[in-house]
């Protein structure tokens, strides 16, 4: 069964990416194990946290994990 599509909350222009990087930080993942599982570099992934932070005004990767819990974006698996 196909998983449906992730879409950013209304108050954050969260691109694709960003999204997919926000699922592995609610995973509990590492900025390596991400890129590990994305197929990107640490450094990109790094970016994309950085990127993270700003957009959802957070200060620490567990406080954005907590923000794509509230709004109910789901965890990456795996």
């Amino acid at each position: 069964m196909p998983r449906p599509a992730l879409t950013p909350p209304p108050d954050a222009e969260l691109t694709g990416r960003e999204i997919e990087v926000l699922g592995c930080l609610v995973a509990g993942m590492s900025n390596k194990q991400a890129a590990r599982a994305l197929g990107i570099s640490v450094r990109t992934v790094t970016v994309h946290v950085s990127n993270l932070l700003r957009k959802t005004g957070s200060a620490s990767r567990t406080e954005a994990a907590l923000w794509a819990v509230r709004h109910r974006l789901p965890a990456r698996q795996g």
